[in-house]
């Protein structure tokens, strides 16, 4: 993997942890990432404008990949209204690069090392920790994060292809629109203006531009090194996010789903060798 690549898919784990960290703290998620979205398209637009860069073979990926995003952003907030994003996001994006792993190997015929079946072993053994034996989690719990890890792995494979016809911002930028609209109307319609506008605010604001600058930075890596080892590298995320969780989120973590968040990270490095 280029050392470009691994600094901007580093780069977007950070990212990632952090605007993860700041919606699951708001009052009301479901709002708060209506307003992120909304926000990461209406600031990232001009920068988009002054650096257009696509062909017309990007509609059809962009099409595909809004539809997931949108998908994605669904089932994220549900999980995270429903479970502690300590034992969500190891899970999730755990679980994304090993999904991405077997269907390039199923789908795209590409081969599998030994070292990328024992990085996967290892994640299945982190996630097992984190998912615990008794805890108060339930299996469809697991099944949302797990949902969630097919929605990244989905989108991840779409965008690696439809990256090569749109510059990283543009493709961010147009892809994320119907996303970002179509996930502020579910939200007015479910949970209400009077819900949307209470979430306006700092952190919303910091979570959207977090949101696009995570993902641009991906769409960036994708661009210079393979799906699977993009994918494996940015999910070192887990261990910020599910250590962060104690002190900001006052989330009771215990010593077992730090240690599996851990393999997870061990896991995804394995891959991404």
């Amino acid at each position: 993997m280029p050392a470009t690549a691994l600094a901007l898919a580093l780069g977007a784990a950070f990212l990632h942890a952090f605007w993860n960290l700041l919606l699951a703290r708001a009052p009301d998620i479901e709002a708060a990432t209506a307003v992120a979205l909304v926000v990461g398209v209406v600031a990232f637009a001009p920068v988009a404008a002054l650096a257009w860069e696509a062909e017309s073979q990007v509609w059809p990926y962009l099409a595909v990949t809004s539809l997931l995003q949108l998908t994605y952003f669904v089932f994220l907030t549900t999980a995270y209204t429903r479970a502690d994003l300590s034992f969500v996001y190891p899970i999730a994006r755990g679980s994304a690069p090993v999904i991405v792993l077997v269907a390039a190997f199923a789908v795209l015929g590409e081969s599998a090392t030994a070292a990328q079946v024992v990085g996967v072993l290892v994640i299945a053994g982190g996630v097992l920790l984190v998912r615990g034996v008794g805890g108060h989690a339930t299996l469809g719990d697991l099944a949302l994060a797990l949902a969630v890890g097919g929605c990244i792995a989905a989108y991840t494979l779409v965008d690696s292809r439809g990256i090569r016809y749109a510059s990283p911002i543009v493709y961010q930028e147009l892809s994320m629109i119907p996303a970002a609209a179509g996930f502020l109307l579910l939200t007015l319609r479910r949970r209400g203006r009077g819900a949307v506008r209470a979430a306006v605010g700092p952190g919303s604001f910091a979570a959207g531009l977090a949101t696009f600058g995570a993902y641009i930075l991906v769409l960036a890596a994708l661009a210079r090194a393979p799906a699977a080892s993009v994918a494996a590298v940015r999910e070192s995320s887990v261990v910020i996010a599910t250590v962060l969780a104690v002190p900001l989120l006052h989330e009771r973590v215990r010593p077992a789903r730090l240690v599996g968040a851990a393999l997870v990270v061990v896991g995804v490095i394995v891959l991404a060798l």
